[in-house]
């Protein structure tokens, strides 16, 4: 099974992409922003950050070390709306996608099934 591990700060919002990528078939496993601890492996890291010129970048960093080479896709109300998912933002990032919030759960899909593909069912 595919696993996605989600970093969101805000507890409703976490949840909504918890329900969302679980209802597609994916397993999840969704913690707060700030959570530094490494967890099991993960096959997508989709991360929120609240500020993509300041903290963001640092924050990409930090779960890069964490998850070296798993993909990753950042959230964020400053990005706009209609911005490039994997353009220059995204590159400058250190991320492979970027999505502007809010976000819907198609937008959210097709990225994680651009980046990783359905999910896997284990037998």
């Amino acid at each position: 099974m595919s696993n996605i591990l989600v970093y969101e700060e805000d507890d409703l919002m976490r949840a909504l992409i918890h329900e969302w990528l679980r209802e597609a078939g994916y397993r999840v496993r969704a913690l707060p922003a700030r959570e530094t601890e490494r967890r099991e492996p993960a096959d997508l890291v989709i991360a929120s950050i609240s500020s993509p010129r300041q903290t963001g970048a640092q924050r990409v960093h930090e779960i890069r070390v964490m998850h070296p080479d798993t993909p990753l896709i950042a959230l964020s109300g400053h990005f706009r709306s209609g911005l490039s998912a994997a353009g220059a933002t995204a590159q400058a990032l250190g991320a492979q996608q970027v999505i502007a919030k809010p976000l819907s759960r198609s937008a959210l899909l097709e990225a994680v099934r651009a980046m990783i593909g359905p999910p896997r069912r284990t037998s």
